[in-house]
């Protein structure tokens, strides 16, 4: 199975000539994205969900500590040229930490412990198999884009979503932006425990709500915190506030 990597360098004569020699080192090895900031590397690291990502610390936007909070199931190396964020990277469970200059021998130790954790023994994975199934994973991160800028919005910050003729809209508490993903895609990625349709074109972060009302005609309207939007309650929804 061949293995997948990330590069995240704000410095591009560096990232190419780790990702040669990565490629020189790791046959079989494909770089699937090299970025140059913090908030590409997150919008790629969901896009793609490559096994492995090798990420710089300090570079505009987000620093790769912050960046690899949205690496899910991606296996973290950090490439710095500073020792200080050791400590803060292997609590990020970081794989391993390379200091620049990276000598060939120890980028050739980093892969081979890659290597040994992405090949588990057949018996052990079977019986993971059979033990529990595969954890649902739900959107953290949704890239907004505007011209040639990226926004990055973290998903528990949105405080609903509502479709347009064209796009949906995503509101946080200062901010809007539009996206093209439908909402009946966006309600499939969203964790149910946290996002809940009330409208064939809305939906909300249950956390958001502060209270639910009902207009003189029985209408369910609902009420956010710290923002003057209210929003309806269709019909068809209405059952989740029936005790309100």
């Amino acid at each position: 199975m061949t293995a997948t990597a990330l590069i995240a360098d704000d410095e591009p004569n560096l990232a190419q000539d780790l990702a040669h020699r990565l490629q020189q080192l790791w046959s079989g090895l494909q770089i699937v994205a090299i970025t140059h900031n913090g908030i590409q590397a997150v919008a790629e690291l969901n896009r793609l969900r490559p096994q492995f990502a090798f990420l710089d610390i300090r570079m505009p936007g987000l620093s790769g500590l912050e960046a690899a909070r949205a690496a899910t199931g991606t296996r973290v190396v950090f490439v710095t040229a500073y020792d200080e964020y050791a400590v803060a990277a292997f609590d990020a469970a970081a794989a391993d930490y390379l200091l620049k200059p990276v000598s060939d021998a120890r980028l050739a130790q980093c892969i081979a412990r890659l290597q040994r954790e992405a090949t588990p023994p057949i018996d052990l994975q079977k019986l993971m198999s059979t033990l529990a199934p595969p954890q649902r994973e739900y959107l953290s991160w949704l890239t907004a884009g505007l011209a040639n800028t990226t926004r990055l919005v973290a998903a528990k910050s949105v405080l609903y979503f509502q479709s347009t003729e064209k796009y949906t809209e995503i509101v946080t508490a200062h901010e809007r932006h539009l996206i093209r993903t439908p909402l009946k895609d966006l309600l499939e990625s969203l964790d149910p425990r946290d996002f809940a349709q009330i409208h064939r074109r809305t939906i909300v972060n249950l956390s958001a709500i502060e209270r639910v009302e009902r207009d003189v005609l029985g209408r369910c309207l609902v009420h956010l915190k710290d923002h003057s939007d209210i929003l309806p309650v269709s019909r068809t929804f209405a059952n989740r506030f029936r005790q309100m």
